[in-house]
């Protein structure tokens, strides 16, 4: 007998979101666009890990779509076996600790890394969430970061982690049927369908999708297993990577420990275990690659340089001081290297006298920073001029509160209290912690008692 034949990553998907989806759809009575609109309001209220434990759709919800609903929960909010309590603890005390600076590694190499990936680029200028919607895109990556983070966001039942992956993995979901009009498996099996493109009004992100046209065969399924586990690779080992080309990499323990924890997310997220690396060493060998099979099958016309200068622009209109404003496109291009900055089309948007100032600086305070903790290990320079920029993209982009991030007011309200707490880095001197406040704004702002809670 033949073996069976290995179905590439880029062509598997996740079976248990996308037959729940296909439940969802079909066992409405009314459109596609009303059960959706239903299956939103119903995500709704997974507020907490404790809510989803014991979700029931409510009463009057169609019988098919409850059931989807509460045996998608049942089979995907437990943790893997696998998962170490003590290395999570440790992973969100690493985040908060580095606080404001790692906002600007999400924003300036996680991001643009993860915008990299030709067909990944492409879904997200299918759906125009970039381009066009940067600030959504940006802030939605952040909704599920922070609860994720958060003290207890995986491991507690007061914690909104958990509830927030599931969501995530079932518009993942939605997604990958918009665009296939249809379950992915189906896709597969008809040996890698063109979704031809349709000339209908888009007035939706919705309908964009479903309107855009897919060709399987040369770019595999949207969001697929790849993907997934390369998007991941962005919040891990890119974060990790950009602590240590800043000179602030931490123990190998404590490395392990951060991709643990995300792995664990991945896990919930529905990515394969075989995907997702141990060490660093695993996961730069994981990240080379995939890239480099991504560069080999282009998505056109290619998206990527609008996305990265979409990108720039809303870093860069956070930022009031002029001297910063190219800071965003220099650190992304010293964080993400030349074949990133290519890809994103990043290499003119600084004049040379900028280029070079940062050149300089940067390998002054890498020269000093090395210096000067011979005698106090914790003194960095580069890392208070980081959490300056982190600053503004955190308190002005994420937490602004006019528009403040889509999540339960219980978890909103912890991640205001934890990041009004990011004020004064406990490791640097009085007079570091001053000249940042200065620098990023905060000495002339009300103290944060003075101000209304989200």
């Amino acid at each position: 007998m033949n073996a069976p034949v290995a179905i590439a990553p880029t062509l598997r998907a996740d079976p248990l979101a996308d037959d729940t989806i296909a439940a969802v759809l079909h066992g409405h009575e009314g459109s596609q666009w009303e059960a959706i609109a239903l299956v939103n309001r119903l995500l709704s209220q997974w507020q907490t890990n404790a809510i989803i434990a014991d979700w029931r759709a409510p009463e009057g919800t169609p019988a098919p779509i409850a059931a989807a609903l509460e045996a998608y929960l049942a089979a995907g909010s437990k943790l893997p076996d696998w998962a170490d309590a003590a290395r999570i603890a440790r992973s969100e005390q690493l985040f908060f600790d580095m606080s404001m600076l790692s906002c600007s590694l999400l924003f300036c190499a996680s991001l643009p890394e993860c915008y990299v990936v030709p067909d990944l680029a492409g879904v997200l200028h299918v759906a125009g969430q970039l381009e066009a919607h940067t600030d959504y895109r940006v802030r939605s990556t952040a909704a599920m970061i922070f609860p994720v983070m958060m003290h207890g966001g995986l491991t507690s039942p007061e914690g909104g982690g958990v509830a927030q992956i599931l969501k995530v993995r079932l518009i993942h979901a939605t997604i990958r049927h918009l665009i296939l009009r249809g379950n992915p498996s189906d896709a597969v099996l008809d040996g890698g369908i063109a979704v031809a493109p349709m000339d209908a009004p888009c007035r939706n992100v919705h309908d964009t999708l479903y309107n855009n046209g897919w060709d399987v065969a040369a770019n595999g399924l949207p969001c697929n297993q790849e993907e997934l586990a390369y998007t991941l690779l962005t919040f891990h080992y890119i974060f990790l990577r950009g602590l240590r080309k800043l000179g602030l990499g931490l123990p190998q323990q404590d490395e392990e420990a951060y991709l643990h924890t995300w792995n664990v997310v991945g896990h919930i997220l529905g990515i394969e275990s075989g995907l997702m690396p141990q060490t660093m060493a695993q996961a730069e060998a994981s990240f080379n690659d995939i890239q480099a099979r991504a560069r080999l099958s282009p998505y056109l016309p290619d998206p990527r340089p609008q996305l990265g200068a979409a990108l720039m622009k809303a870093m860069q209109n956070q930022i009031p001081l002029r001297i910063l404003k190219p800071f965003p496109v220099l650190l992304t291009r010293y964080l993400c290297g030349k074949s990133a900055r290519v890809d994103l089309a990043l290499n003119q948007r600084v004049g040379l006298l900028p280029r070079a100032l940062f050149i300089t600086g940067m390998v002054a305070v890498r020269g000093v920073d090395a210096l000067v903790r011979l005698a106090f290990p914790n003194f960095s320079i580069c890392r208070m001029i980081t959490r300056v920029v982190g600053y503004q993209f955190t308190v002005k982009f994420l937490m602004d509160q006019t528009r403040p991030l889509k999540l339960p007011p219980s978890v909103l309200n912890q991640v205001d209290s934890a990041v009004r707490g990011w004020g004064k880095d406990p490791k640097a001197p009085a007079w570091m912690n001053a000249l940042e406040a200065r620098l990023s704004g905060r000495a002339s702002a009300k103290p944060a008692g003075d101000q209304q809670p989200c």
